[in-house]
């Protein structure tokens, strides 16, 4: 057991922002087209959270097109280049899979004022 924390203690990533649920964040992901590597960002707001170590997981949501897309990013993933912050949201639950059934302004998490 302790050879499989080794391994994985090597693939942590040193830095990680600060972030946390119903926080906007945009996520800049590598991908890769051919010979060519390009970072395309992906903004949304924390709806969930899970994991730990290596397997630690975070998932985004937005409205795009009237259409609801979430995407769950590993938070050691080589292929998250970046996560910024931009803006920090006042929530009082761990989980806020309620968005998804709310539309519009309802939708919108309070801002948190540090």
């Amino acid at each position: 057991m302790d050879a499989l924390k080794l391994i994985a203690a090597d693939s942590l990533k040193a830095e990680l922002p600060e972030f946390g649920i119903g926080d906007v964040v945009r996520v800049g992901v590598k991908i890769r087209e051919g010979n060519n590597e390009r970072i395309q960002n992906f903004e949304g707001t924390v709806i969930a959270m899970r994991g730990t170590g290596v397997a630690k997981t975070f998932t985004v949501r937005r409205v795009s097109y009237g259409v609801g897309v979430e995407r769950v990013f590993p938070f050691h993933s080589p292929s998250v280049a970046e996560v910024k912050v931009v803006r920090y949201g006042k929530v009082r639950r761990a989980k806020l899979y309620y968005l998804r059934d709310r539309v519009g302004k309802a939708a919108k998490v309070k801002e948190l004022l540090k």
